[in-house]
C-alpha cells in the first residue's frame, strides 16, 4: 500500500532518516509516495533512537522488528553504540542478530530487559496489542513483559479501533495434542463475538509449528470481544492453550510513520516528539 508523504527539506530521495526530518507545507511541495514497508523503517528507525550503549535489547520478530535489528547492527559497526547485548524473540531474529554481530543471551542470564523494540499486528486506541501473526507470540511476550521499556513500531494501518478490528488473525498458541478439540472450545467461548478459529497451515498444508514446537489456533473476529482481560484469561484457563496473542498494557511507547509523519505516543497518553540520536 502506498501512501502520500510530505517532501522533507534537503531530501531528494525519500530514504527513512530523511523522513524523520521537518517536513515543508504540503503545499509547497509535491508529495512523494513511500510503500509501505517505507514507512515501516521510518517507524523503526525512529525506535532505535532510544536505544543507548550498555543496554540489554529485546530484538523484536518480524518485518518491521527485522529494520530496527538492522539499524542496531549498523550502529554497532560503526561504533555509534557499544557494550548491547541482545535477546531475540525467535530462531529468525537470532539468525540476523549473529549475521549482524550483535552479541547476544538470554532471559536466564539477564532477566530484566532494558528495551524492547517490535513490531505489532494491531494497535488499539489504548496502546493494546495484538501481536503474533509472525508466529513468535510466546517468546515475545516472554522477553517484552519483563522489559523496562517495550516500544512498539508501526505503519498506520495496523492502528484499530478494538483488537480483532482488521478482522485479520488473533493467534493463540497451543499445545499440538487435540488441537481441533482446542481450537473448537477457543471458537465456542468467542462465539458472542462471530468468532472462527483455524489452525494456522504451511503452504504444503502441514500444521505451523512454532519455534517451542506448538500450533497456532488463529481467531478470526466479527466483532469486539469486549472486556480484553477477561478474555485474555479465559483463553488461559483452557488446558491446552499456551498463551494468546494480546498484549495488554504492556507498550510504555508506539511509534506510528503515516501520511502525516512519524506520532510517538507514551503510555500516559501524550504524543510527542523526540530529539534524533545516533547521527
Amino acid at each position: 500500500m502506498a501512501i502520500a508523504y510530505p517532501r522533507y527539506i534537503g531530501c531528494e530521495t525519500p530514504s527513512a532518516e530523511a523522513a524523520l526530518m521537518v517536513p515543508t507545507s504540503p503545499s509547497s511541495r509535491p508529495p512523494v509516495i513511500l510503500t509501505q514497508d517505507e514507512l515501516k523503517k521510518i517507524a523503526a528507525y525512529k525506535a532505535v533512537e532510544f536505544v543507548e550503549s550498555g543496554m540489554v535489547l529485546g530484538l523484536g520478530t518480524g518485518s518491521t522488528a527485522k529494520h530496527a535489528v538492522d539499524r542496531i547492527g549498523e550502529l554497532l559497526r560503526q561504533g555509534k553504540l557499544t557494550n548491547i547485548v541482545g535477546i531475540p524473540t525467535s530462531k529468525k531474529t537470532h539468525e540476523q542478530a549473529v549475521s549482524l554481530g550483535i552479541p547476544l543471551a538470554d532471559l536466564d542470564s539477564h532477566p530484566v530487559v532494558d528495551l524492547a523494540i517490535d513490531g505489532a499486528d494491531e494497535v488499539d486506541p489504548d496502546m493494546n496489542l495484538v501481536k503474533g501473526r509472525g508466529g513468535s507470540l510466546l517468546r515475545e511476550k516472554m522477553i517484552e513483559s519483563v522489559s523496562k521499556k517495550f516500544i512498539v513500531i508501526v505503519d498506520e494501518s495496523k492502528l484499530v479501533n478494538h483488537l480483532g478490528g482488521s478482522r485479520l488473525a488473533l493467534p493463540v498458541e497451543i499445545v499440538p495434542f487435540c488441537w481441533n478439540f482446542t481450537a473448537q472450545r477457543l471458537q465456542s467461548m468467542f462465539e458472542y463475538a462471530g468468532c472462527i478459529a483455524k489452525l494456522r497451515r504451511c503452504e504444503n498444508g502441514e500444521p505451523f509449528v512454532t519455534d517451542n514446537g506448538n500450533y497456532i489456533v488463529d481467531l478470526y473476529l466479527e466483532r469486539d470481544m469486549g472486556d480484553l482481560n477477561a478474555a485474555g484469561d479465559a483463553m488461559l484457563r483452557i488446558p491446552g492453550v499456551v498463551e494468546h496473542g494480546m498484549f495488554l498494557g504492556m507498550a510504555t511507547t508506539v511509534i506510528v510513520a503515516g501520511e502525516l509523519g512519524v506520532n510517538v505516543k507514551n503510555k500516559i497518553g501524550r504524543a510527542t516528539a523526540f530529539p534524533r540520536e545516533h547521527n
